[in-house]
């Protein structure tokens, strides 16, 4: 067995809106453990206090992560070919996808998820969640950071492989293509950051994200956020 289960937490659900704020991966060769990768990112913004409660990272915990951008060749060396593993992983090859697409990257990868074989051959199970499943296969597990995700998103493979290994009709054990669209969002523009900058300050609106972070169409969807609720006021400062 050669794969690298992998796990993200981040800001939101959404790849196109929010960011990564850590990556864990494990690195298995012939069904040993042999690497792993591990990183908190910045994501260039304050953390809501849901996301604080549930992952137990802090915004003083990102002050110093690096950027994405200055992560992602070291990830991509990390992954070399191998295929990936993650439950629910079209979730986190998207945020993956978008951030080398931004950086003007190619990211195709194949990958197995414990998601799909657990739909496929454990229809009765109440729920689907890697805590849940982790749970009822006795795999100790604290969710919610990315480390401890993928060791357990690995280790319930395991299990369904000594389970439902030998008869894998659907080949739901086997790598296939992961497929997510990702259009290049450009870092925001001079003009934006300065239109910005002199909007907010007009409204005395204190940010939760750093300006220079933003891409071109966060910044316009901010931008249209503070027309909405404040009104496009006529003034020097918003020109």
């Amino acid at each position: 067995m050669n794969l690298i289960a992998i796990d993200l937490e981040t800001t939101g659900l959404d790849p196109k809106k929010d960011r990564i704020i850590e990556i864990a991966a494990i690195k298995v060769k012939d069904g040993q453990i042999v690497d792993t990768f591990e990183t908190f990112i910045q994501p260039g913004r304050s953390l809501v206090e849901r996301v604080t409660q549930i992952t137990g990272i802090r915004d003083e915990d990102l002050v110093m992560a690096p950027k994405i951008q200055d992560k992602l060749q070291e990830l991509s060396v990390f992954l070399e070919d191998y295929p990936l593993l993650g439950h629910s992983l079209l979730f986190d090859f998207s945020f993956l996808k978008k951030a080398f697409v931004n950086k003007g990257l190619s990211f195709e990868k194949n990958g197995i998820d414990t998601l799909r074989i657990a739909r496929c051959y454990l229809p009765e199970m109440e729920k689907k969640t890697l805590p849940y499943l982790c749970q009822q296969f006795e795999i100790p597990h604290e969710p919610h950071r990315a480390y401890a995700d993928a060791l357990a998103c690995l280790q319930l493979y395991e299990k369904f492989i000594t389970q439902f290994g030998n008869r894998d009709e659907g080949k739901l054990f086997e790598p296939i293509p992961l497929v997510y669209q990702a259009k290049k969002e450009g870092p925001i523009t001079k003009a934006q950051k300065e239109r910005l900058e002199k909007v907010l300050a007009l409204h005395n609106i204190q940010p939760e994200y750093e300006i220079s972070m933003l891409t071109k169409n966060e910044a316009s969807r901010l931008l249209d956020e503070i027309y909405a609720n404040y009104g496009r006021l006529i003034s020097k400062a918003d020109c």
